[in-house]
């Protein structure tokens, strides 16, 4: 039996020096050295090369290295074969540092400073106290829901929307398309942490952004194929939108050319919001190998109807 690991080669060697020390009976593969095919029954990959999962017979699990799978085709994946996702401590913690960060940003007009900077101004901005403003957070998960609670030792005001009905303490929870509006409607920072799949593609849109109130701003940790790039500078060139932090594009990079890189009101990261450290992410993953093998089940395996 061996594990086969295909993502980033430096973090694959933490990885495989991890499994040495605690699984020794455990053969690790870095692609490519594979090793022998047939004897791989667990993968860990962020985008399988075409072909590869054809060539593996005896696959048992497919582990996706990061916390979403849209990333994935998974009409190529056996129906036999679990899709499990990453949600591993190192992830949760940099989603909280990054949405904890850009909703600050925002509420203490950071980018207001870095022009008036730019342009050699003194220009103090007046700002509203956190127990003024209301954050809205798309995606009750388990990032969503860890985002929210750590924005909650802030003061603010707090919401969420997802598709199916969540209940957290200190926060004002909404579910369906039916409660989207509403949910926008007291929204002055807006957290997307949607999973990417075909009913969420592209549902920032000018629809979105004109339910949420004039001046609000938005964060995009999710996906970039939520965002109508269009609408959104329309949004922000109308001043119905103040602002946009955005850790995901589409596709990425940018093109040079593209109009995000500079536009005065959007800060831009290349999607570096949260990222699986290899340290906490190979224990968990090997103790969920132990547990498949127990015969227990897998924890964080994926809806494939749902497409997370």
């Amino acid at each position: 039996m061996s594990v086969l690991y295909k993502s980033d080669i430096a973090r694959g060697r933490i990885w495989a020096r991890i499994f040495a020390e605690e699984a020794p009976d455990i053969e690790f593969r870095v692609w490519p050295e594979t090793g022998d095919l047939a004897a791989v029954e667990y993968l860990i990959a962020w985008q399988p090369p075409p072909g590869l999962l054809a060539a593996l017979p005896n696959l048992k699990v497919l582990f996706s290295s990061g916390a979403g799978v849209d990333q994935l085709d998974l009409s190529t994946v056996q129906p036999s074969v679990p899709v499990v996702r990453m949600v591993e401590p190192g992830i949760v913690n940099g989603m909280l540092e990054y949405v904890t960060l850009s909703v600050l940003a925002l509420h203490r007009n950071l980018i207001d400073y870095i022009r008036a900077q730019a342009a050699g101004a003194w220009q103090p901005v007046d700002v509203a106290p956190a127990s003024a403003r209301s954050v809205g957070v798309m995606g009750l998960g388990v990032l969503g829901q860890a985002v929210l609670e750590r924005l909650g030792t802030f003061g603010y005001s707090l919401c969420g929307w997802n598709r199916s009905p969540k209940d957290i303490p200190g926060v004002t929870c909404y579910a369906g398309a039916q409660t989207l509006e509403r949910f926008l409607g007291r929204c002055d920072i807006l957290v997307c942490l949607l999973p990417l799949t075909a009913a969420t593609h592209g549902i920032l849109d000018r629809r979105l952004f004109s339910a949420l109130p004039r001046g609000a701003s938005l964060i995009n940790v999710g996906r970039g194929g939520h965002l109508d790039q269009r609408a959104l500078l329309e949004a922000l060139d109308s001043g119905h939108l103040c602002a946009a932090i955005l850790d995901v594009c589409e596709p990425e990079p940018l093109p040079q050319s593209h109009p995000f890189w500079s536009h005065p009101r959007i800060l831009l990261t290349p999607h570096i919001a949260s990222m699986t450290q290899p340290e906490t992410a190979a224990l968990i993953l090997l103790e969920n190998i132990r547990r498949h093998r127990r015969g227990e089940p897998l924890r964080h395996v994926i809806d494939r109807g749902k497409g997370y």
